[in-house]
């Protein structure tokens, strides 16, 4: 795998090539909290059921690339350059100039561990992505090629298969659910090639999102974790494997003490269904969700910001079949609190399929529970929003919104062309926005189409403002809008005070600087 990516002056996060993190030594309850005198035994216990793994694929060589520094056969730089210069480099020319060097086969190296003795091992999918070969290498020495029984690139998680003379030793999983933050771990991997190594360091936190896929629920720990280490075990203090070593956050590549983990309930999961189908199956709602923010909490009188918020609902897909609907904040699925949006995904691939679980949303200022039948999610999963119903084209003139720094009008056929709205679009248009004011901070721009108003529809101007009076009347500070932009629909809440500099200037009369507001389509 290529070193890490150049980001100056920020940390980059490295995905820890083929690493393994092991538990640490079991101890007495009453020395809990003291760091135990040595991870020998438990070390010597665990390392047979961790392996290196090595994949390899042909890369095709260009005739205009550059020549691949070489190190002298034997040395200690050879093995750095072999693992570390950039999968798609073709290495040294060769035959005349001007002519197409052959291809060359790049090697990457990562760990992973043995869950079955019969020769089922566990890894990172970034680990063996695009591999035409992958070797298992066993603590002892031991090589056996191996053939991928299922990858999930989702969650970067894939089984391979071997074919061992011997039986093997399989490590057994823990609940990651009872991991704590301060519990002790282990790590074992083959960190930059090295083979098998042993780090010692604690759970440092639980539940991290970083940014890797939907089901981020990631266990952190400061053992050290380095290039190698991705697909590798983290063990507790009972020999048991409670995550699989997946990233690290590194300016350099090397571990800074902060490592990423895949929860061993999540891996669980995942392989038995590669086992069973080759292939992940996942339960889906079929929605699109997006953040609570506390404005649009207090716009909906959500006593707290928490749940997600749904902004689009596919047809036919299993929310729509519920009743589920574009503005339903959802707070629990299944009997398991939503805390944040990015709870609902990881939830709701975790339930069985066919299912039939309870969902409570805030609907209407209130508590509402609803049933969902869960469903499997496509393969070419592609997220829909539906257009709420509306009546006839209206006919009222544009008006400016009072306070709100925005100037709307009814989509008539000149302005559907302006902006390129499709010939189903219903809504209110928005036409101007006065630059120094809270809807230009929340991104709305001309073409943007205000869809629904306090998760009520609206089909002109008249009806945006009679709902932004309501608001006014029951004293909330702001008013929630479903709009729908150039990137789908998304709500939008926005503050309801008027400020003298929310005025929206005339569409002739140009604001200072020269440049008339709205004069580009959105």
């Amino acid at each position: 795998m290529s070193l890490a990516p150049r980001r100056p002056a920020a940390l980059a996060l490295v995905l820890a090539l083929g690493g393994a993190l092991a538990a640490l030594p079991a101890i007495a309850p009453a020395a809990a909290h003291d760091a135990p005198a040595s991870f020998a035994d438990l070390a010597a216990e665990l390392l047979p059921g961790v392996v290196n793994i090595s994949s390899s694929q042909m890369v095709q060589a260009r005739a205009d690339d550059q020549e691949t520094p070489q190190a002298p056969p034997g040395s200690p730089f050879e093995q750095f350059f072999h693992d570390h210069m950039p999968p798609n480099h073709p290495g040294p020319k060769e035959g005349e100039p001007g002519t197409a060097p052959p291809g060359r086969r790049m090697q990457s190296l990562g760990s992973g561990y043995i869950i079955d003795a019969a020769g089922i091992v566990v890894t990172n999918n970034h680990v063996i992505d695009g591999a035409d070969e992958i070797t298992v290498t066993l603590q002892d020495g031991t090589s056996m090629k191996a053939t991928l029984v299922g990858r999930d690139d989702r969650t970067d998680i894939a089984v391979l298969r071997v074919k061992p003379t011997k039986t093997l030793h399989a490590e057994n999983f823990g609940d990651s659910d009872t991991a704590r933050v301060g519990d002790w771990v282990l790590a074992i991997g083959n960190p930059f090639g090295l083979g098998g190594s042993v780090t010692a360091g604690i759970v440092s936190a639980r539940g991290r999102d970083i940014r890797q896929g939907p089901y981020d629920d990631f266990i952190q720990t400061d053992a050290p974790i380095n290039r190698g280490n991705s697909g590798g075990p983290l063990f507790n203090m009972a020999g048991q494997v409670v995550g699989m070593n997946t990233a690290i956050y590194s300016p350099s590549g090397g571990s800074i003490g902060i490592g990423f983990a895949i929860p061993s309930n999540l891996v669980k999961n995942v392989v038995a269904q590669l086992l069973k189908y080759g292939h992940p199956r996942r339960g889906w709602l079929g929605v699109r969700i997006q953040q609570v923010t506390p404005d649009i909490a207090e716009s909906l009188g959500l006593h707290e910001a928490a749940g997600a918020m749904i902004a689009g609902v596919t047809e036919g897909g299993p929310a729509a079949k519920a009743a589920l609907r574009n503005g339903d904040i959802v707070l629990k699925f299944n009997h398991q609190d939503v805390k944040e949006m990015h709870n609902l995904p990881r939830i709701v691939a975790e339930t069985p399929i066919g299912q039939s679980v309870p969902v409570v949303l805030w609907r209407d200022g209130r508590e509402q529970t609803l049933p969902v039948v869960v469903g499997e999610m496509p393969d070419d999963e592609k997220e829909a929003a539906i257009t709420p119903a509306a009546p006839p084209p209206p006919v009222d003139k544009p008006v400016e919104l009072s306070g709100l720094g925005l100037r709307v009008a009814p989509i008539s056929p000149d302005l559907r062309e302006k902006f390129d709205l499709n010939a189903e679009q219903k809504g209110v248009v928005v036409t101007d926005v006065a630059t120094d004011s809270a809807a230009a901070e929340r991104g709305l721009k001309p073409g943007d189409v205000i869809v629904e108003v306090q998760q009520e529809a609206v089909n002109s101007p008249a009806d945006v403002q009679e709902r932004v009076n309501r608001v006014r009347r029951q004293n909330r500070r702001s008013v929630l809008m479903l709009v729908q932009g150039q990137d789908g629909l998304r709500w939008v809440p926005l503050p309801v005070d008027s400020k003298p500099h929310d005025k929206v200037a005339p569409p002739n009369a140009p604001p200072p600087g020269g440049n008339t507001p709205g004069a580009s389509p959105g």
